[in-house]
């Protein structure tokens, strides 16, 4: 299978009717879009690091949750980030493709990941998305009441965090609680109006999440990174079963807890 055709299979279980209007994803780069794909390194992110990686240990490919190009590039040269990245992709032959929002709304994609890490699965969506369509980015599941305290508690085990904001009262039992991973404040004036107890989100903001705690919403954010890492596994295994490719994870995070 080439890149393209690698793609275009992505494109069908995700497809760009998913994406926020302003979103840019798809193929970053790729020196040519007709290769073979044979193996493949999975990243959130397709920093340097990431493509020197692939480069180093022979990947033709780097498939990312966040866009490679997100905020434009006016000049490909060494002494801008983005630019550095075209060029150390083109020149070793490296082929980048990342799936954003359409893998946060899409099913299978980073939110249900994060939910099932968790132990939860979705009961309906919430937070609409920007697209025509209006469909749903963020999810909704129901639990046993358990205070707010515990579910912290829960987040921060089972996705590693070494530490987890949380802004509301702990004491209280939630039932009823929204997950979006990434950045999600934007969704919590729309958490509050589907009944939740919690949100689950990896930046909330605080005068947002202040606020929500005033209306009786817990807000729990866990951190960009932590609230996305869940979906690696599942590009792994799509990067296998689609192109029948050898995976690898380059599974780390840039910033740290002092």
């Amino acid at each position: 299978m080439t890149v393209r055709e690698f793609h275009e299979q992505l494109t069908a279980l995700y497809p760009r009717s998913l994406s926020e209007p302003w979103d840019n994803d798809g193929i970053m780069v790729s020196p040519d879009p007709d290769a073979p794909v044979k193996r493949v390194l999975i990243a959130l992110d397709a920093t340097t690091d990431v493509i020197a990686h692939a480069a180093a240990h022979g990947f033709d490919c780097v498939l990312t949750h966040h866009p490679m190009l997100f905020r434009g590039v006016r000049s490909a040269v060494p002494e801008n980030v983005g630019g550095r990245r075209i060029l150390r992709a083109a020149l070793s032959g490296v082929s980048v493709i990342s799936l954003h929002t359409r893998l946060d709304a899409g099913e299978g994609g980073v939110n249900d990941c994060l939910m099932r890490a968790l132990g939860f699965e979705a009961r309906e969506g919430f937070g609409v998305s920007e697209a025509p369509d209006g469909h749903f980015l963020g999810r909704i599941a129901e639990t046993s009441p358990m205070t707010g305290a515990q579910f912290a508690c829960l987040v921060k085990e089972k996705l590693g965090c070494p530490a987890v904001r949380v802004t509301g009262d702990t004491s209280k039992f939630i039932r009823r609680i929204a997950f979006c991973g990434g950045d999600g404040k934007d969704f919590v004036p729309e958490a509050l109006a589907a009944g939740c107890d919690a949100y689950l989100t990896g930046d909330a903001g605080y005068n947002m999440a202040e606020d929500a705690a005033e209306d009786g919403l817990l807000t729990v954010e866990a951190g960009h990174y932590h609230t996305e890492a869940p979906v690696l596994p599942r590009l792994g295994m799509l990067a296998e079963t689609l192109a029948g490719a050898e995976t690898a994870v380059f599974d780390s995070c840039a910033y740290q807890i002092l």
